[in-house]
C-alpha cells in the first residue's frame, strides 16, 4: 500500500475534523445524506455526460492504483531482464520461450515473444513503440476524468445549497425544516469543495505520477529486450536499464558501497 495517499487522507480528514472539533462542532453536523447525495450525484452524472462510458469505468478501476506503492516494480523488471540476458548469452534466444510463462508482464512478454521469434531489434522497437504510444494517449484521458469532477463538484455543491434555501423560503414557518434546509445548504457546500480538493484533484495528480512510471518502466522493458536481442552484455544492459531508475550502480556495487 501507498503509505503517502493513506497518510494523505488520515491527515487531511483528521485536521479538519479536529479542527470543527475544537470550535464546538460536531461531526452529526456535516454528516447530510441529502447533501452527499446532490452532490455524488450531479457530479457522477456530469462526468459521464462529458466522457464516453468505457473511459468513465476505466477512470474507476484506476482508483486502486491511488493506493498501492509500485516503487519496487522496476527493480523486479531489471532483475527479470538480467536473468533473461545471462541464460540467452549461454543459451540462445530462443531458449527464453519456456521462460514466457513466468512473465507477469503482458508488455514484457509481448516484447519477449516478438524477439524469440526472430524479429529484428529495430522492429520490436517500432512495434513495441508504437503499442507503448498508444495507451499513454488512453491514459492520459484518466486522470482528466478526475479532473473534471474536481473541476464540477464545487459547483454541484452550489446547486446543492441552492436548493437548500429554496427550501427554507417554502418553510419560513416551519422552524425545524428552516433548520434542515440551511443545513443541507451549508453541508452541499462543504462536500462539493472537500470532494474536489480533497479526493478528485489529488488522485488525478497521483495517477499522473503513476502513468508516468509506468510509462518509464515500460520503456526500460523495452530497452532491455531490445539490448538482449542484441547480444549486449549483461553487466552493461543492468547499467543502461539502471539510469531509468536514476541509478548508475548494479545493486551489488551500491551494497557494496554503502557497507
Amino acid at each position: 500500500m501507498d503509505k503517502s495517499s493513506i497518510g494523505g487522507i488520515l491527515i487531511a480528514l483528521t485536521g479538519i475534523l479536529t479542527g470543527m472539533m475544537i470550535e464546538g462542532g460536531k461531526i452529526s453536523q456535516i454528516t447530510q445524506p441529502t447533501a452527499a447525495m446532490i452532490v455524488l450525484g450531479g457530479t457522477v452524472g456530469a462526468v459521464m455526460l462529458q466522457f464516453p462510458l468505457p473511459t468513465f469505468l476505466a477512470a474507476v478501476k484506476q482508483v486502486t492504483r491511488i493506493f498501492k506503492d509500485q516503487s519496487n516494480k522496476g527493480e523486479v523488471a531489471i532483475t527479470q531482464l538480467i536473468a533473461f540476458a545471462n541464460k540467452a548469452r549461454k543459451s540462445g534466444i530462443v531458449s527464453l520461450d519456456q521462460d514466457l510463462e513466468s512473465v507477469e508482464d503482458p508488455f514484457m512478454k509481448q516484447a519477449l515473444m516478438l524477439a524469440i521469434d526472430g524479429t529484428e531489434p529495430s522492429e520490436v522497437r517500432k512495434i513495441m513503440q508504437l503499442e507503448l504510444d498508444n495507451k499513454a494517449e488512453f491514459e492520459e484521458t484518466i486522470p482528466q476524468v478526475f479532473e473534471s469532477a474536481g473541476g464540477f463538484s464545487p459547483t454541484v455543491g452550489i446547486i446543492g445549497a441552492v436548493l437548500g434555501l429554496i427550501q427554507v423560503m417554502q418553510h419560513l414557518n416551519d422552524i425545524n425544516e428552516v433548520g434542515r434546509g440551511i443545513a443541507v445548504a451549508f453541508v452541499a457546500t462543504i462536500y462539493g469543495v472537500g470532494l474536489a480538493n480533497l479526493v478528485c484533484l489529488p488522485a488525478a495528480g497521483k495517477l499522473k505520477l503513476r502513468n508516468q512510471q509506468e510509462h518509464m518502466i515500460k520503456e526500460m522493458m523495452l530497452e532491455g529486450v531490445v539490448s538482449i536481442l542484441e547480444g549486449m552484455n549483461p553487466r552493461m544492459i543492468e547499467l543502461k536499464l539502471r539510469t531509468y531508475l536514476g541509478e548508475h550502480k548494479p545493486a551489488k556495487e551500491q551494497e557494496t558501497a554503502a557497507a
